[in-house]
């Protein structure tokens, strides 16, 4: 592919008009069915995975940069601006110097039988990212996000996620009875529970539930749990926080069972 590469210097144009907006709203892609990735790293794990960016932009100086430009020719179309047109776009601190807009895929429904992660109403984008990195090293090709969770396309988790997202099925905006769709066993974590998670006999395959940052998994969820393990944590300290939660629980299904 050969990307029509456009040379663009005023704020005003259409299509950084429409990217600026999409940047400021964390849930905008579910108004616009798009979303913008900030990175070499995330285009390239985009890229990588299949998918491709219906535009890219990037700066003159990564215009220079025959990488970067090589990344560009991925897109039908490429807008090139200078570096205080870019920044208009980053969320980031130190913003980079290429980017796209990717389409999303038309909402996807929950495959019964998949091993899964469960998001309940888990609100830092930070361990919501980090979740998505952990299911997608162990696995973990389903993601269900009930109503309450971080936007998983926002920029922040996307950022978090580090590229997970490009190879995850990822379904959100779900109610408790959405579950029901699930063929598979639910598992949560619990202190207050006999079983111990690296002494139980975990079902494969499995749809693990994390909870809440400060009020954990709710009680209509947790009832829909076949089991519900605890985690041991010999320095005396309930001191796991849910990201890391998830990565010991998904590794253990993985050792069990991998």
């Amino acid at each position: 592919m050969s990307a029509q590469i456009q040379h663009i210097t005023s704020r005003d144009n259409p299509a950084l008009v429409r990217l600026r907006k999409l940047t400021a709203d964390a849930g905008g892609y579910r108004k616009t069915g798009s979303v913008w990735i900030e990175g070499d790293h995330l285009l390239r794990a985009a890229l990588q995975r299949g998918w491709t960016p219906s535009l890219v932009v990037l700066t003159e100086a990564a215009m220079q940069d025959a990488r970067l430009a090589a990344l560009a020719e991925a897109a039908p179309r490429a807008l090139v601006v200078p570096m205080a047109l870019f920044k208009a776009l980053s969320g980031l601190e130190s913003p980079a110097q290429i980017g796209a807009e990717l389409t999303l895929p038309v909402a996807p429904a929950i495959v019964p039988d998949a091993a899964s992660v469960v998001l309940d109403r888990l609100q830092d984008a930070g361990n919501v990212g980090a979740i998505l990195r952990s299911a997608a090293a162990f696995g973990v090709r389903q993601v269900l996000a009930l109503k309450g969770t971080a936007a998983l396309w926002s920029p922040k988790v996307v950022r978090a996620g580090q590229g997970a997202h490009f190879g995850l099925r990822l379904v959100e905006g779900l109610a408790a009875d959405d579950l029901a769709a699930l063929a598979v066993p639910l598992i949560a974590t619990s202190s207050h529970t006999e079983h111990v998670l690296n002494r139980v006999a975990l079902p494969s395959p499995c749809a693990w539930v994390m909870g809440h940052e400060g009020q954990g998994v709710s009680p209509a969820l947790m009832a829909r749990c076949a089991l519900t393990v605890g985690i041991p944590q010999p320095g005396g300290e309930e001191s796991l926080n849910v990201a890391a939660a998830a990565a010991i629980c998904l590794y253990e299904s993985q050792r069990q069972h991998g």
